[in-house]
């Protein structure tokens, strides 16, 4: 028996059309969550704290007006611009397909130049030319971040919606005196030091833009504090990710910065590749069939046993 939820980023706006001051726009004090599901309505999306990634936009007109530093205001409406890093497999490619069912123009990209070329391929298949665009972005290189905004401006002139999901585990999962200075320096820094390149120049960008924007930071296992043995150090960069963003939301609440909000995205535990790589004894592929779920957000409750890995 198949059952279906909703996919949804969850906006700190208020009830009102208009924001008048930084503290409407904070962040709640608990992070947003993200689970990983079935794309629902963006019905009255401007209206409510909650928006739904879908291809229906019926009463999704009402604007959001957000400051910026010169004190004028311009709406944010559909459709959206979004960028999202790391994005040609797993929970980024399959956020980047809902954004564009949703009707929204979506820019990807990854550090592998041809998964990006195949990606931007497959996806202007289904959904046209005009609106998907990718670049190569190795995020934990200030440059091509740099690269990647001026490429999003060229394209795209604005970006309403930043996520940061590139992450790595250097696809390995073994205790913390078997990882190599190789393996250590990949996970930290793609997972901090990349993030915070991004989040920085994702500041920059929106603070000028008369739409501001909304930067999510996803986050992971170990993200609560809780021990990741044997992925200790992928486990460490996470809980970094949520002390970022809210020293992020007290450095915009500092400099009065009216028109960007960070948040936290939690997509629970998702069969990607990164996830995958850790796979290797009986008590892990049994977690693995009961706990995760795919990345094309799809849910199909049964018989768990076995439906991603022979459990032995």
């Amino acid at each position: 028996m198949a059952s279906t939820t909703t996919l949804s980023f969850h906006f700190p706006y208020p009830t009102t059309s208009t924001l008048s001051s930084h503290s409407q726009l904070s962040p709640s004090p608990q992070p947003s969550q993200f689970k990983p599901c079935t794309v629902a309505s963006r019905q009255n999306l401007c209206t409510s704290n909650t928006l739904s990634v879908s291809a229906s936009r019926k009463n999704s007109t009402s604007p959001i007006f957000l400051a910026t530093a010169s004190g004028k205001s311009e709406p944010m409406l559909p459709p959206f611009n979004v960028l999202i890093t790391g994005s040609t497999k797993g929970i980024g490619y399959a956020l980047a397909k809902e954004f564009l069912k949703a009707g929204d123009n979506v820019l990807i990209c990854s550090r592998s130049d041809e998964r990006v070329k195949t990606a931007v391929q497959n996806l202007r298949v289904e959904f046209g030319e005009q609106h998907v665009w990718g670049t190569k972005c190795d995020v934990k290189n200030a440059e091509d971040v740099k690269n990647l905004v001026s490429f999003a401006q060229e394209k795209m002139k604005y970006i309403d919606i930043w996520i940061n999901n590139a992450g790595s585990n250097a696809y390995s999962y073994k205790p913390l005196v078997e990882a190599s200075d190789e393996d250590l320096i990949e996970v930290v820094t793609t997972n901090t030091l990349g993030l915070m390149i991004c989040c920085r120049e994702a500041i920059k960008m929106m603070v000028n833009q008369p739409r501001g924007g909304h930067i999510f930071n996803i986050d992971g296992a170990g993200s609560d504090g809780r021990p990741t043995p044997r992925f200790a150090a992928y486990g460490a960069t996470k809980r970094s990710v949520v002390h970022l963003t809210k020293s992020l939301q007290a450095e915009l609440r500092m400099q009065d910065v009216k028109n960007v909000v960070v948040h936290n995205l939690s997509p629970g535990m998702v069969t990607t590749d990164l996830l995958m790589s850790g796979v290797n004894t009986k008590q892990a592929k049994f977690f693995i069939n009961v706990l995760a779920e795919p990345a094309e957000v799809r849910l199909a409750f049964g018989a768990r046993r076995n439906r991603y890995i022979l459990e032995d």
